[in-house]
């Protein structure tokens, strides 16, 4: 009898411990994912040569920080975004962060003016491939609020990621910015760039 009673009460402290320890981890997965880092699969030719940079169906895997973004505030231009639409929520952009606030742009076609003034609490953002790029020569300037994480790098394919690794990839995601920040005329003070 007093067997039983000891089993039972082990067996219910076990579930009770199995129960506690899922409450208390439960919301670690969470937390890294609304806060640390994100993998995300990028469609589509807008950033070509950075990512994507063949025609082949296999798509570029990659690695973003959202922790830098969401918690820091830590912008930088040339920077690869994930940008949620300011039209439609469940689409997702990733794009090269070209200006902040107070930056004058030259912009491309179909944007109605030569040059804007990027607004208080908002960014410009391009395709490296300009030509078929939804981006802020279409949508304008967007609010600072829509940006989710920064790429850190390419995980899939390994040929890529290895590349990478190496600076290979980033190297021409670089020099692309270069000359697309080229257009911009940086304010007088640095805002939060490092």
């Amino acid at each position: 009898m007093v067997f039983c009673f000891i089993r039972n009460s082990f067996a219910r402290y076990s579930v009770l411990r199995r129960i506690t320890g899922a409450i208390f981890f439960l919301p670690l997965p969470y937390s890294l994912v609304e806060y640390g880092f994100v993998v995300q699969q990028v469609n589509g030719i807008s950033m070509q040569p950075t990512l994507n940079p063949d025609l082949s169906k296999q798509r570029d895997v990659v690695l973003f920080d959202r922790f830098s973004i969401t918690t820091l505030r830590h912008y930088r231009r040339g920077d690869i975004v994930m940008v949620r639409s300011p039209y439609d929520p469940k689409r997702i952009y990733v794009k090269r962060l070209i200006a902040l606030p107070g930056d004058v742009v030259e912009t491309l076609a179909p944007y109605p003016q030569k040059k804007v003034t990027v607004p208080e609490g908002h960014c410009w953002i391009e395709g490296d491939r300009s030509m078929d790029s939804e981006d802020s020569n279409t949508l304008g300037p967007l609010p600072l609020a829509l940006i989710e994480a920064r790429l850190v790098t390419v995980i899939m394919p390994f040929t890529r990621a290895l590349e990478w690794a190496r600076g290979w990839g980033a190297q021409t995601g670089t020099i692309r910015s270069k000359g697309i920040v080229e257009r911009v005329k940086e304010r007088k003070e640095n805002w939060s760039e490092s």
